[in-house]
């Protein structure tokens, strides 16, 4: 029975640590080439921030990726072994499924005590640090945000081009200056230039040296001689990394600040409770709600985080018994069917957080909807296969 279970759980493992590698590797690369890869692409950061990054981003994408690998591995493991009679084998010898199954049962525990430890501390920390980390280098390089040879939009009212950048110099610079309906009313070429950012204000200062302007007016241009002019650009907001957003706080965070805010709540006009200027800062989030519905949020990633957590028990709990009525040794079979399984799991979380401001709706009650519904249909389907229905 010891040799069984050894094989079994050897099986789970291999399949598990395969598929958590390929669905952290897709999930990362989609990540590092929607956020920073343009980055490295236009020399905008070094490739030791790089490496960094993707080593922050990491416990991010882990907390999705360990529980689909869990489903996936328990699909295609009790399909082979299914698919090849080894099962009938095993029930002859008078071994039940359930003492069988027993030791991936406790091996999917330890995964969602992993998942929980990584989904409820260190993927919000490190997600903080990512976030940091973009924020330092746009600091110490303020022409982050322009890459060269392409059409900056980020600008109020206005799109720039530069076509070579060196340090805050800038060579070949045009700038468009729109108006009504965004039409082009007057641009300004220089050969030169210099940027300034302003972090404090979120403004960037664009001097000028050598250029000269053309205003456009009742469609006939005319040009000016600018040999030097400066121009300012309110930029993009940047996340206020004092005020985080509530999806980038630990679980005991979360749990502070929605105590601070209750007993803010409760006595609003006295500026010495614990945690006033937070708590007073997520009240000015979250003024349009109702005065029952402050902490809403808070309690629904609060929930969410824990829920979470129980998810690779709830997939091997419905993996194993789909994975034997299966009886199949096709790998795309089992994909196809954790793709689908992770989807409706998933669709429960999307709704939960929709409805975050719902309060009379209880969304964080939502949330645990998922992780019931498949652990009790795993139980029957788990009841009758060791029945051998």
């Amino acid at each position: 029975m010891r040799t069984l279970h050894f094989y079994l759980t050897r099986q789970v493992l291999t399949t598990l640590l395969m598929t958590v590698v390929v669905f952290t590797f897709v999930l990362l690369l989609w990540t590092v080439m929607k956020e920073v890869l343009s980055l490295v692409v236009n020399r905008q950061m070094s490739l030791i921030s790089l490496g960094k990054s993707i080593g922050l981003l990491i416990p991010f994408v882990m907390v999705f990726a360990l529980p689909v690998g869990m489903l996936t591995a328990t699909l295609l493991v009790f399909g082979r072994f299914s698919a090849d009679n080894e099962l009938t084998a095993v029930r002859a010898s008078g071994v039940s499924l359930v003492s069988l199954v027993a030791p991936v049962f406790l091996l999917s525990i330890a995964m969602s005590g992993v998942t929980a430890l990584i989904n409820m501390q260190w993927a919000p920390q490190c997600r903080v640090a990512y976030k940091e980390l973009l924020f330092n280098i746009r600091n110490e390089r303020p022409t982050t945000f322009i890459p060269e040879r392409t059409y900056i939009t980020d600008f109020k009212d206005s799109i720039v081009y530069v076509r070579k950048i060196h340090g805050t110099n800038l060579e070949d610079v045009l700038i468009y200056h729109l108006g009504v309906s965004n039409h082009v009313e007057d641009y300004v070429r220089a050969e030169r230039g210099h940027l300034t950012i302003d972090s404090d204000n979120n403004e960037a200062y664009v001097t000028l040296f050598d250029g000269y302007r053309v205003v456009i007016k009742d469609g006939k241009p005319s040009i000016f001689s600018a040999p030097e002019s400066q121009f300012s650009y309110p930029l993009k907001p940047v996340s206020n990394l004092n005020h985080v957003d509530i999806t980038e706080l630990t679980f005991w965070q979360l749990w502070e600040e929605m105590r601070e805010l209750e007993e803010r709540m409760a006595d609003p006009l006295n500026p010495d409770t614990p945690g006033a200027g937070r708590a007073a800062h997520r009240i000015k989030q979250l003024r349009s709600l109702r005065h029952a519905d402050l902490t809403s949020p808070l309690r629904v990633q609060v929930h969410k985080q824990v829920a979470f957590s129980f998810s690779c028990f709830a997939f091997t709990m419905i993996g194993i018994p789909l994975g034997i009525r299966a009886h199949r040794r096709e790998n795309k079979w089992g994909i196809f069917v954790a793709i689908a399984l992770v989807a409706i799991y998933y669709s429960f979380f999307i709704i939960g957080q929709a409805l975050e401001t719902r309060h009379e709706l209880a969304p964080h009650l939502i949330l645990w909807v998922p992780n019931l519904v498949f652990q009790a249909i795993g139980a029957v389907l788990l009841q009758r296969a060791n029945r051998g229905v």
